[in-house]
């Protein structure tokens, strides 16, 4: 944390929406931004965003339903249209594969302080809060199910509510584990840029090398997961690049992430072998991931949690082991956000006319 504290500022400015423990904030801080404000309602996670945030970075603790466009201007000291970046992860409960997605529709989910809220809805508060900043650019992340089956009206109706706010939009799912995370995860990632600006939304390229789970913790010899009676195994032995995977009865397997707690999604995979591995962080039932160390049998710890989601080793989460898993399993990994922003700054907002100082930008 204190190497990427020390970064130099690249002159731009972040404010995040669902900002969880600090995921996505961290990877626009390693890719030098500036997140001076940043929005989350369940005390939790605030706890753990407020142990790793900087001092000029300003958290609110609302309920994002009564947050006005004029609250950030104020908290951050911007005119509308001078925020470079408005960044929002909506909750993806209503929209994941591994959920109950439009069967819980309507239903308000109740959060562990007790607020209530319907998830699906979320996505109407950051277009509102959109449409009264008019940033330069905007980045809005979900899970891949929200382009998937009945979810695809959904994304339509967000896709053209983004468009209509004055901005060129492109979408995208981006896999975590070819943006330098040790973890399948495929995010759907909305890049907009104001219209006026006349620059084309860009995504990131795939990295051209994978980091495994041996990569990110080589001291573990195996990767057990206990998935409704299936007992499947990973067992290096040492072998590189790939990780091979294989049930207990012979058959090849390869596990994927699965945004909704405590489930897997297991496909037969005629023996492919794998060099990442997925796990669906969970609040610690039977479905959980376990690891062998030795003769040891045992679920994650939090420092190997956050080595497979790409969190610094130093970075602070509070609350229960739960609670902490359940911070990390939520978060954007941060190395991934990294790559997104990084090319954002260098393709779109580095390409827009405004004179730059040695203190940082300026207003034309």
């Amino acid at each position: 944390m204190a190497e990427i504290n020390s970064l130099p500022w690249n002159g731009f400015k972040v404010a995040s929406t669902f900002s969880g423990c600090g995921g996505s904030c961290l990877g626009y801080r390693m890719a030098g931004f500036r997140v001076v404000w940043a929005n989350e309602f369940v005390p939790a996670a605030q706890d753990s965003y407020r142990a790793n945030m900087t001092k000029d970075c300003h958290l609110d603790c609302r309920d994002i339903k009564v947050v006005q466009p004029r609250d950030i201007l104020t908290a951050t000291g911007l005119a509308v249209g001078e925020l470079d970046l408005f960044d929002g992860s909506p909750p993806c409960q209503a929209f994941s594969t591994a959920g109950k997605r439009e069967k819980g529709w309507g239903h308000a989910k109740t959060y562990e302080h007790g607020a209530k809220q319907c998830n699906e809805t979320l996505f109407d508060q950051y277009v509102r809060l959109l449409r009264g900043l008019k940033p330069r650019v905007f980045v809005a992340e979900n899970v891949s199910g929200l382009v998937k089956g009945t979810c695809k009206g959904m994304f339509l109706e967000i896709l053209a509510a983004l468009k209509a706010s004055g901005y060129r939009v492109t979408c995208r799912v981006c896999d975590a584990q070819w943006l330098g995370v040790p973890q399948m995860r495929q995010r759907t990632i909305f890049v907009g840029v104001r219209e006026d600006l006349n620059l084309d939304p860009c995504h990131p390229k795939p990295l051209a090398y994978q980091y495994s789970v041996r990569d990110a913790l080589p001291e573990i010899n195996k990767v057990v997961y206990d998935t409704s009676g299936a007992f499947a195994v990973i067992d290096p032995d040492g072998k590189r690049p790939s990780d091979s995977i294989t049930c207990s009865n012979g058959t090849h397997f390869k596990v994927e992430m699965g945004c909704g707690f405590g489930k897997k999604k297991v496909v037969n995979a005629d023996s492919t072998p794998y060099q990442s591995v997925g796990t669906s962080p969970s609040s610690g039932n039977g479905l959980a991931t376990k690891i062998i160390v030795g003769t040891e049998s045992r679920k994650f710890t939090i420092a190997e949690l956050k080595r497979i989601c790409a969190f610094p080793d130093d970075f602070i989460l509070t609350g229960s082991y739960s609670q902490q898993w359940e911070r990390l399993g939520n978060s954007v990994p941060p190395v991934m956000m990294m790559h997104i922003a990084t090319a954002i700054r260098d393709g779109i907002l580095n390409k827009i006319n405004t004179p730059v100082l040695s203190g940082g930008r300026v207003k034309k």
